[in-house]
């Protein structure tokens, strides 16, 4: 039993209703549920009740056991004052008001279908890593199909609250904002946190400064980077680098948050992927492109976009995965499947956190319409979706899905799940 079962069950009122009583025998009718609250207080607010023929207007605790009351130090709490029903799966005991009055109080386990409880606890202890797997050819597609949908605009509205994060530090600088999640992005996860501090620490406002010296901006990022103090060679590109980085230092002051060559990682990574690679076609992007946030803003298409940045890393980056090191073959430059990579991770967020910033819905309909266009992600969490039969086709497909499978399946939280709703509910007498 968990409390969220508590909260489905009074959100969809899904228990027997029928002379409907407190456990003191008082007649009880629900005129509005009110709304969840997911912040600190009770669980319910602004509901409507009618007790012993009394309308009342407040909130609604739940507990699983009413002495958990107590146990949660709600007595004391006057915050919990404004609580005019107490729901609970189990009265233990009567719980009562600071002035002495017994809190109205409605016990469930009595009034719920059993079926239901089973459904319930079959699925939440369901051995699958997405539980309700075996259960799943069962729920009708509307109901999947809306969870998705669900799921994708909370996952959109999570990474735009990162890009607001950015902004509010960048002192509502959009140019800034935009390259530090761009370069956070080059990181590719692995060495996400790191890129990220180096774009903070070196701001897109000294690169711009640089803009007709390539060299300058890749001595900037290397030096700033740390790998410049680490390698131990002499070619002519690295030591180039060095001295554009110490006037650069002098200039601007570098050094002081410089970021340390250990700091950044290379294990399990494709040569293509490597850090030292990756600093290099980001030096290419910010050189070729004034303004990164009018790129990213005014993109009309996916097509359109990849033309933009399909941008080619220096020569010296065309022929070495790391300084000084000559590669045997040809280092590709960034590919479709990075590039699809940055409109999903850079791109769209960046959309939506700007559409909510002005209000303006176009924004955030571009921002879908990439997603739309743009094919699925392919990884171990979309092959067991489509191993279920879901078709997942676009990105917006695939997002959905990533974001349903890591913020509700591995947390269990079916009740907060369309698709589990729906089969918690099925066959039930309620």
């Amino acid at each position: 039993m968990t409390e969220d079962f508590l909260y489905f069950l009074w959100q969809f009122q899904q228990f027997d209703k029928t002379d409907l009583k407190t456990t003191t025998n008082e007649a009880l009718q629900v005129l509005a549920i009110g709304r969840q609250n997911h912040d600190a207080g009770p669980d319910f607010s602004q509901s409507r009740l009618l007790i012993g023929g009394v309308e009342w207007a407040g909130n609604v605790e739940m507990h699983i056991k009413a002495s958990d009351w107590h146990l949660h130090q709600h007595t004391h709490n006057r915050a919990y004052d404004s609580v005019i029903l107490h729901v609970v799966w189990q009265n233990d005991q009567p719980i009562a008001r600071p002035d002495g009055s017994l809190l109205p109080t409605l016990e469930l386990k009595p009034l719920t279908d059993s079926v239901m409880f089973d459904q319930f606890k079959n699925l939440i202890e369901s051995p699958k890593t997405i539980l309700c797997q075996s259960q799943f050819d069962d729920v009708p597609a509307i109901h999947k199909l809306s969870m998705l949908d669900r799921a994708l605009m909370q996952r959109l509205e999570r990474k735009a609250e990162i890009v607001h994060e950015l902004l509010a530090r960048n002192n509502n600088d959009w140019e800034e904002t935009a390259y530090q999640l761009l370069a956070n992005n080059f990181g590719f996860k692995i060495n996400a946190e790191p890129m990220l501090r180096l774009a903070q620490n070196l701001p897109l406002k000294i690169l711009q400064k640089h803009r007709d010296n390539s060299t300058q901006i890749e001595a900037a990022l290397f030096g700033q980077s740390g790998l410049l103090e680490q390698i131990e060679t002499n070619d002519e590109y690295t030591n180039t680098l060095r001295r554009e980085y110490a006037f650069l230092d002098s200039k601007y002051g570098l050094k002081t948050n410089q970021l340390a060559a250990h700091e950044w990682k290379y294990m399990r990574l494709r040569p293509a992927n490597f850090p030292t690679v990756r600093l290099a076609q980001l030096a290419a992007l910010v050189q070729h492109h004034p303004s990164l946030f009018s790129l990213f803003i005014n993109v009309q298409s996916p097509d359109s976009l990849f033309r933009l940045l399909k941008t080619k890393q220096s020569e010296y980056w065309r022929g070495h995965y790391q300084l000084g090191k000559a590669a045997a073959g040809q280092v590709p430059v960034l590919g479709q499947s990075s590039i699809e990579n940055i409109v999903i991770n850079t791109v769209v967020p960046l959309l939506v956190a700007y559409s909510q910033h002005r209000d303006n819905r176009d924004m955030l309909d571009k921002a879908l319409n990439l997603l739309e266009n743009l094919p699925a992600e392919h990884n171990n969490i979309t092959d067991q979706w489509q191993s279920l039969g879901l078709q997942v086709k676009t990105a917006a497909d695939s997002q959905a899905t990533i974001e349903l499978y890591n913020n509700f399946c591995t947390h269990k939280r079916c009740l907060n799940c369309g698709i589990g709703t729906a089969i918690v509910r099925q066959k039930t007498k309620v």
